[in-house]
C-alpha cells in the first residue's frame, strides 16, 4: 500500500515537474509575441486578404487585445511541440522502448500538421471566406466599416482550431501504432465521426453556408486520409508480425 502512495505521489510530483516546464516556455514565448507583435501585425497587413479592411478600432481595448491574440498565436506555435515532448517523457516510463520510440517520431508530424492547418485556413480558407462574406454584404448595398478586433477575432477563431484538426492523421496512426484502433474499426464509426466533425466544422465558422462548407470539406477528406493511413501502418506491423514468426 506504501509502495503505491509513493508510486502515485511520485507520478504527480512528475506530472508537477512537466506542467511548469511548459508554464513557463508559454509565457516566455508569450513575452516574445508581445514584443514581436507589431512586426507581425505588419507583416498580416500587407497580406492581399487585408487590404480594403480599414484597421479601425472601436474601443480603447482593441488595439492590447489584438496585441494578446498576436501573443497567443506565437505562444500556442512554439509551446506545442515543447509540450508534446514533455508529454513524452511524462509517458515513457510506462511505454515500450518501442512504444517509446514510435511516440517520439510523432512530435515533428504533429507540429509541422498544425502549422500546415494554420497555413492552410490563413492562405484559403479564410480568404475565401471573407471574399463571399464581402460579396453578400454588397449585394444588399451594406457598408463594410470594420474594426481590428473583428478582422482579428474571424481569423484567430478560424486558424488554431483547423490547426488543431489538422493532427487528426498523426493521432489516429499513432492509436494504430498502439493497437487501441484500426482500419476496419475506423470505417465502422465512419458515420458518426461524420457527425462529429460536422458538428466541429459548424461550431469554428461563421455562421453561413458556404463558410460551415469549406470548413467541413478538409475536415471529411482528413478523417479519409487517417483511414489510409491507419491501413498502411496496420498492414505494415502485420507485415513485420509474420516475418518475427517466420524467423
Amino acid at each position: 500500500m506504501e509502495e503505491q502512495e509513493y508510486t502515485l505521489v511520485e507520478h504527480l510530483t512528475e506530472l508537477r515537474k512537466r506542467l511548469i516546464i511548459v508554464s513557463v516556455i508559454f509565457l516566455v514565448t508569450l513575452i516574445i509575441g508581445f514584443l514581436f507583435a507589431p512586426d507581425i501585425l505588419q507583416f498580416l497587413k500587407g497580406q492581399e486578404v487585408a487590404q480594403r479592411v480599414e484597421w479601425n478600432v472601436f474601443g480603447y481595448t482593441d488595439g492590447i487585445q489584438i496585441y494578446v491574440k498576436c501573443a497567443l498565436l506565437v505562444a500556442i506555435c512554439f509551446t506545442l511541440p515543447i509540450g508534446m515532448h514533455q508529454l513524452w517523457i511524462f509517458m515513457k516510463p510506462g511505454l515500450t522502448n518501442k512504444e517509446a520510440n514510435v511516440a517520439v517520431t510523432f512530435i515533428p508530424v504533429a507540429f509541422f500538421l498544425f502549422i500546415l492547418g494554420v497555413t492552410f485556413s490563413y492562405f484559403i480558407i479564410f480568404p475565401l471566406m471573407l471574399n463571399f462574406m464581402s460579396n453578400i454584404n454588397a449585394s444588399i448595398g451594406a457598408v463594410e466599416t470594420y474594426g481590428m478586433n473583428q478582422y482579428f477575432t474571424l481569423m484567430f477563431n478560424l486558424l488554431i482550431p483547423i490547426g488543431i484538426v489538422f493532427e487528426l492523421p498523426v493521432v489516429i496512426l499513432f492509436l494504430t501504432r498502439l493497437g487501441i484502433v484500426t482500419p476496419e474499426r475506423l470505417r465502422k464509426m465512419r458515420k458518426v465521426a461524420y457527425f462529429i466533425l460536422v458538428v466541429v466544422g459548424v461550431m469554428i465558422s461563421p455562421p453561413d453556408f458556404v463558410s460551415d462548407f469549406l470548413i467541413i470539406i478538409p475536415l471529411l477528406l482528413l478523417f479519409e486520409i487517417s483511414i489510409i493511413v491507419s491501413e498502411k501502418a496496420y498492414r505494415r506491423q502485420l507485415k513485420n508480425a509474420e516475418t518475427q514468426e517466420s524467423s
